[in-house]
This record gives C-alpha cells, structure tokens and sequence, in this order.
C-alpha cells in the first residue's frame, strides 16, 4: 500500500473506518440494492429486471429462482470494492406478492400454465376476483382492519383461488410466503414473517390490546382452516417487527451468494411501498412539522400508495388498516393507495400515435415526459395561460383503467375520458397526457379528504418514486391538495427504508425512531400556488361526477326492463 498515492490511503482508511448498510429493493420490474452510510447517503446504486409472466388476462407472475439470482447480483455489485467487515447489515422490501414453495423449499407452480418457475403471484394479479368477492360478503369482523373490504391483490383471495383451482399445487405446498419474507428466508433460513405483511395483506390481527394472531374463526369460514397445521407454519408462526434481527444474520450460504459475511445482521423486512414510508417519513425541511401523524407519503411507482400514521387506531372504509406497528414500532397505519399511476402515465403515452415521432427526436437523457411538459408550457404561453393547467379545462380523465383500491375499494371500476377529438398530434397527446397527471392527484385528494374526515390531521405531503422526479406532478399535487409537498433529497427513499431496517438489526441505533430520523436527510418543498385552486375544485367535482356516471351507466345495462 506504501506505493499508493497519499489520496487513495486516505480514501481507503476512510472507507475503513465506515459502517455501510445494504438496502434491497424488490419492484414490479426491477431489484436494486444500493450501499448506504449510517448517516442515509446513497454511496452506490445496482439494478437488475425481473421477468414477468403474463399467461391470461388479469395473470401476472414471476419466479422466486429469477428473484433471487437478481438480488445476489445487485447485492455483489454494490458491495464490490468495500470491505466486508464495514457492511454491518441488510434489509429487505418486495412488492406483496405470494409466493409458493414445497417442504424443501423448491418452487410450486401458481400457473395454469403448470411450470414450477412461475411460482410467485404477482402483487397486481386480479384473477381472484371472485374469492375476494366470497370472502366479503362474509363480513368476517377482521375486514375492518382493511377498511372493511379485502382486496383482490390481497393473500387470503390468492389462497383461496390456489386451492380452488390448482389443488395438486395446494397439496405440494409446504411454505407460504409474502415475497419480503421470502427473502429474509433465503438470507437467513428463518422462516419468520414480518408484522408488516402479514397484518396488511394476509388478516393477521396485531394490536396492543384485545385479540392478536390468526382468527381460526375466520380461516374456517373462508374454507382455509388446514393451514391452522403445525401451529400456522406454512403463513408463519414466528413473527417480528420491522427491522428486528432475523435469525443470526447471513445464513453461510447466502453469505456467499450475496458476496457478504456470514453473520452478518438481517433486518425483518418491508413491503416495499412501506419501505418507501419508513425512509422518507424522517427526512426534514425547514418550517415543516417534524411530527411523523402530520405527514401523508406518496411512494409512486407502477401504482401509489398513501401512508400515514396514528397514535390511535383509526378506522376508515375504503382505506386499509389500521394496521400496528406495520411501518414504525407503536403507531397505527393506514394505507390508501391507486392501482396504477406510474403505469397508467406509460400507458397513455405509449398507445398515442404521436409517441413513436417524439421518441425518435429526443436527445440525450430527456424523457419523453420531460418533453411532454416543455411542450405544454410552450402551449401555455402562446395562449397566454397564467398557469398550464388551465389547458386541460375541456378534457377530464376517471383514471382506475386497474381498478379502484381506495377510498372506493372497486376493483371493477373502469377508466374514462372526456373531451377526446381526432387529432392525433403531439399537443393531443400533451394535453391528454396533463388531464392524466391531474386526474392522478383528484385520486389523491380524494383518498385525504376521506383520511382527513376519520380525523387524520395532515399538514405536508412526502413523495418519493418515479414520479418524484417529475416537476409537473409535484407541482400539480401541492396545487390541488394545497399541501406543501416535501421531495427528499436522497431519491431513492425505499433503498434508505431497506437499509434503515438493516442498520437497527445491526445496533446502530437504539431505535427505530433514531433510525428513521438519522438516515432520513432533508427535503426541498414545493409550495402550493392558489391561483389556480378554484379551477381545480372545479375539475375535482367533475371528477367525482365521472364516477356517479360510471355507476349510472352500469345500473342503465343492468336494468333488464324494456327502456
């Protein structure tokens, strides 16, 4: 080392004397890990895709062998370069995703298709409509901490829908898992669950006071009562808070895979969209309370959800939970969310017939909504708009093209627009483009106003995801809500939610509280502009109008009387 120049021996003692932390992150399309210091910077980012199976419509599945092997790629990646004995710990989120194994821990099929690769179902797949349908109109008293109504992207219709319709998978299953579990399972070879997925997606009842566990009562009446076996292993038996060490750490297999040491501390996992929560919630701005049940998070990505949290148990129907503890040990969390946003954005751009000419002319890095948005300004501008909202006043859009998870909690609802014409242009698909954007942030006020009427007090908005790069849509949100709207600087907040779990596995912390807030870092704030407050509570009653039609039109077919 003598015959390095001075500035690498510094940077390596440097490196030397720092604790890093490994956050991993599961999406819809993606796993990414990123190495974190204890202070919540990002040092360094790897992503590698994922496969999706799409065998029927309304079937969307992955393979736990392709999760995996993508994980232990990003993770080598990342730690490339870094003394082991530095990296202290690791965390884990994932999309809500079930999936399914055998006693041995290989792969069941969850695919008409019959192949054992494909053995996750992916958070998005509705194909359980009907046992969802089932189990709610059972009107078991659990569903109140789903806003009292279970969603098709939920674990138990999943279950249900496996068991009707696959039995020979049923009967081979041995370990059912939430796909966060699934990855401290394969880090640890623990097969503990976390408070978190099991509370917001699989019914199980976590309070300070009253009943807590499985319900059998309700595992029976949804016909499910044989995973009561051998004390509920296969949903799990031993279950931990976020961020609870797992285990003794890195099991000397995956230690290996993952290009780690042995031992080394596994945080109990995240949802991923909690994740996002957990890394934003403590980030800090100047005049912005500082008080976690002051804040709602927006993490966006193929779809948003929308947290906050309570110190008392807040229920709310069309709004999941309350869930305890779910996201920060000894607060109440409820959860709002839209099925799909980020992918709704891409849908209506990539299905414009102006799309291909405006991707062929874009230069360097800019993305074609960056674009979109110059050209809207542009238009603004010629027609002496005072503000690029005011384009969009003849075009609304009802934007549940997936369904409506709340405040409505319809999975069957449909989207709509109004206002379309011929053209085919660029500024056609600009403006559609913008009513889209809008109508995005009306789901959002929508879900506040029906948080804000079970007594939830929120004074600022947090937001991280794609869409968080995005000036428009940040700009549009802070005017509609009339919220200021906090954008952390450290992007990435469900890589800092990931590596806080690891970090409080690991004793960096005394709490989860000191966790969260040291990590957290700083925000800038979008300031809400009100001259353009009316004409958007104008668009907001449209809005809401869009959806009594759509329940008229559907009561107008379903009248089998002559008209």
């Amino acid at each position: 080392m003598k015959d390095l120049p001075c500035l690498y021996i510094l940077k390596y003692l440097y490196i030397r004397g720092m604790d890093y932390f490994v956050g991993v992150d599961c999406g819809t399309g993606s796993v990414r890990a990123a190495l974190v210091s204890t202070k919540g910077k990002i040092i360094k980012i790897a992503t590698c895709p994922l496969e999706i199976y799409h065998p029927a419509p309304n079937f969307y599945e992955q393979s736990s062998d392709n999760v995996w092997s993508a994980v232990c790629l990003v993770v080598k990646s990342v730690v490339a370069g870094t003394p082991t004995e530095n990296i202290k710990g690791i965390g884990f989120d994932a999309t809500c995703s079930l999936v399914a194994l055998d006693e041995s821990g290989c792969p069941v099929t969850v695919s008409p298709t019959g192949d054992d690769k494909q053995n996750i179902i992916l958070w998005m797949d509705h194909r359980a409509k009907s046992e969802a349908d089932f189990i709610n109109n059972l009107s078991h008293d659990v569903l109140r901490y789903v806003g009292g109504k279970i969603s098709l992207e939920m674990q138990c219709p999943k279950l249900l829908w496996l068991k009707k319709n696959l039995p020979q998978s049923w009967s081979r299953v041995g370990l059912l898992f939430d796909l966060p579990d699934f990855l401290t399972w394969k880090a640890t070879g623990f097969e503990s669950r976390s408070l978190c997925s099991l509370v917001c997606k699989w019914n199980y009842i976590a309070s300070p006071h009253g009943k807590k566990g499985w319900s059998e009562d309700y595992m029976n009446q949804i016909n499910l009562q044989e995973l009561k076996v051998d004390n509920w292993r296969k949903i799990g038996n031993d279950v931990r808070a976020p961020g609870d060490p797992v285990g003794s750490g890195l099991s000397g297999q995956a230690a290996a895979e993952l290009g780690l040491l042995k031992g080394t501390a596994v945080g109990t996992s995240l949802i991923d969209a909690h994740a996002g929560g957990l890394g934003m919630i403590g980030c800090s701005a100047l005049g912005i309370s500082d008080d976690f049940t002051s804040k709602l998070a927006l993490i966006c990505g193929t779809s948003t959800c929308h947290m906050v949290v309570s110190e008392n148990e807040i229920f709310i129907n069309g709004v999941w939970g309350p869930y305890y503890s779910a996201m920060i040990p000894g607060l109440w969390l409820n959860e709002g969310g839209q099925s799909a946003t980020g992918k709704l954005l891409d849908h209506v751009i990539n299905t414009h017939p102006a799309t291909p000419e405006i991707l062929k002319s874009l230069s360097g890095n800019k993305h074609i909504q960056q674009y979109l948005s110059e050209l809207l300004q542009s238009m603004a501008e010629k027609k002496n708009l005072g503000n690029i909202s005011y384009l969009t006043k003849d075009i609304h859009v009802w934007p549940d093209f997936h369904g409506n998870r709340s405040p409505i909690a319809d999975s069957t609802l449909q989207g709509m627009i109004s206002g379309l014409s011929l053209a085919l242009d660029e500024e056609n698909l600009a403006m559609l483009y913008l009513a889209t954007v809008q109508a995005l942030t009306y789901g959002t006020k929508h879900i506040l106003e029906t948080m804000s009427a079970a007594e939830h007090k929120i004074k600022s908005v947090l937001v991280c995801g794609g869409l968080s790069q995005n000036p428009l849509f940040l700009q549009i949100q802070a005017d509609v809500l009339q919220l200021p709207v906090l954008c952390p600087i450290e992007k990435e907040s469900v890589l800092i939610g990931a590596s806080i779990l690891g970090a409080y596995a690991a004793r960096a912390f005394k709490t989860m509280g000191e966790a969260i807030n040291a990590m957290g870092g700083t925000a800038t704030i979008i300031k809400p502009k009100s001259e353009c407050y009316q004409y958007h509570l104008r668009k907001y009653h449209v809005f809401k109008k869009m959806l009594q039609d759509q329940k008229e039109y559907r009561k107008i077919m379903n009248n089998k009387k002559n008209i």
